[in-house]
């Protein structure tokens, strides 16, 4: 059951196949986007790999390898990146649990994409606590109206309850730590929107139901809105990016069949939000694998 916000429960969840209501999005804005698509590897290595509207796949790139210990690495966070045209290195920077122990870690990768620049990869302890309780985590850090902020998010399994964590990060620290309890029914969620004063999130639950859960960055409570009543239960993992100036290109990934399936997600908007099915992604998905979305410094996502 979610109880926050104007929707107080999940209902009466139903069980049901993996392809969202095919609703008419707009076509001419979906079918130029695209989502760069990362993993981590239970080798503890990099993978890279471009997924389109279209929908296709390029091929999966691995590399740079050995960034992690094996079997180690999990839940990691999307990966921001800098592009210097004027030696084609780029910077990646984002955030692993390593066994039980959070790290921030970044490095630069040379032209290739797929080796570290010797001397640049920093690896920074956070501090530990993160078992596997602890579902789901991202950084939103982002800058809507030309203020910049930085909010660390995680999903905790929490004795019968679920909770969704907040941390503030700042110059000296994570601070400000706050928790919103009613979140147990969630399987999965993915950040979509950011705003000054708050990150938006689609959420699905474990019976198939599909909601934005609206998390203030200051005072207040989440505001959770049901979108789909069924048929999204499937999925492990949801990547998003954003398409268009206001929807989401959203990748829904099975790791019971490595199956991944496309969506375009226009504005969140409740029941009324408009979703059109792309089709299902011609690649596998290893279900060893974690997975993020590497995405360019700057980019604010705007689906809600």
């Amino acid at each position: 059951m979610i109880r926050y916000g104007r929707t107080l429960a999940a209902g009466a969840l139903l069980a049901a196949g993996l392809t969202a209501p095919a609703h008419a999005a707009p076509a001419t804005t979906a079918a130029a986007c695209s989502l760069r698509l990362g993993s981590v590897t239970t080798g503890g290595d990099h993978t890279v790999q471009t997924i389109t509207a279209a929908p296709s796949a390029s091929a999966r790139i691995v590399g740079p390898k050995d960034l992690y210990p094996d079997g180690q690495a999990h839940l990691p966070t999307s990966v921001r990146t800098s592009f210097q045209p004027w030696d084609g290195l780029e910077q990646r920077e984002g955030l692993v649990v390593l066994g039980v122990r959070m790290y921030s870690t970044s490095y630069f990768a040379d032209a290739t994409g797929t080796a570290v620049v010797p001397g640049t990869l920093k690896q920074t302890l956070i501090g530990g606590g993160w078992d596997d309780l602890h579902r789901y985590v991202e950084l939103s850090h982002a800058a809507p109206g030309g203020i910049e902020r930085s909010n660390v998010y995680t999903l905790i399994n929490q004795f019968t309850d679920g909770l969704i964590a907040r941390w503030t990060v700042t110059p000296s620290g994570w601070k400000y730590y706050t928790t919103f309890g009613g979140f147990g029914a969630v399987k999965t969620m993915v950040l979509i929107g950011q705003g000054s004063t708050y990150d938006t999130f689609l959420a699905t639950t474990k019976g198939g139901a599909l909601y934005t859960v609206k998390v203030p960055t200051g005072s207040g409570k989440p505001v959770v809105t049901k979108i789909r009543t069924s048929t999204w239960q499937g999925f492990e993992t949801l990547i998003a990016e954003k398409c268009g100036n206001y929807g989401t290109l959203l990748l829904g990934i099975d790791k019971d069949t490595g199956a991944g399936y496309l969506y375009a997600v226009g504005h969140a908007n409740g029941a009324a939000t408009v979703i059109k099915g792309l089709g299902k992604v011609p690649t596998t998905f290893p279900a060893a694998d974690s997975y993020f979305r590497y995405y360019n410094a700057g980019t604010v996502l705007a689906g809600a």
